[in-house]
């Protein structure tokens, strides 16, 4: 009996790879078969299959889909037209700034031109008093310099003529002619030198 078990063995050693053979042929032929089925069909990707379902599914009908994207657009709308004001009303306060502006550039312009009609009128007056003093005589200039402002008297006297300030500090109380004299020697002083 010993000798009876090799053969069987040897019949199931050559079956089981017929059969699995078999099985491999009969599935490649099904699966080639499917095949050109399968891509005739051109099946939808699978979120978009997914999707369609769901709102074929879903209550929402197509006419509440409509009013929502028109409700949507709507909202679109309004948002631009309030985007679109606001662009206006941007442009139009720039225009007034700029008004504004050119305003101030023309003020700025008259101011200047009505300061230097001022500092020319200043000096005009300062020239003729300074051709006063230096036509009097010294010691009625010295008189009216004692009752200036050291500082004011100082400014007159760096504008005369040497001889004419020399007769003048010569007619005043000694102590404010020295005053004087400081305030004319020191007022260059802080004048950056090069």
């Amino acid at each position: 009996m010993a000798r009876a078990a090799p053969p069987r063995r040897k019949r199931r050693a050559r079956v089981l790879p017929l059969l699995a053979l078999a099985f491999f042929i009969g599935a490649g032929l099904r699966l080639a078969s499917g095949m050109g089925e399968a891509l005739a069909q051109d099946p939808e990707p699978e979120s978009a299959t997914s999707t369609s379902g769901a709102l074929r599914s879903s209550p929402v009908s197509d006419a509440q889909l409509l009013l929502e994207i028109r409700q949507r657009e709507q909202e679109v709308a309004q948002r631009e037209a309030t985007l679109d004001e606001r662009e206006a009303l941007l442009a139009a306060a720039q225009e007034r700034v700029q008004a504004q502006i050119e305003a101030l550039q023309g003020a700025e312009a008259d101011l200047a031109a009505t300061m230097a009609l001022a500092d020319r009128a200043a000096e005009d007056d300062i020239t003729r008093l300074v051709s006063v003093f230096a036509v009097m005589k010294p010691e009625d200039a010295a008189a009216v310099f004692t009752e200036m402002d050291p500082q004011f008297a100082a400014g007159f006297l760096a504008r005369l003529d040497s001889q004419v300030a020399a007769d003048i500090l010569a007619g005043l109380d000694p102590r404010q002619a020295y005053g004087l004299s400081a305030i004319l020697a020191g007022r260059n002083a802080l004048v950056p030198r090069e």
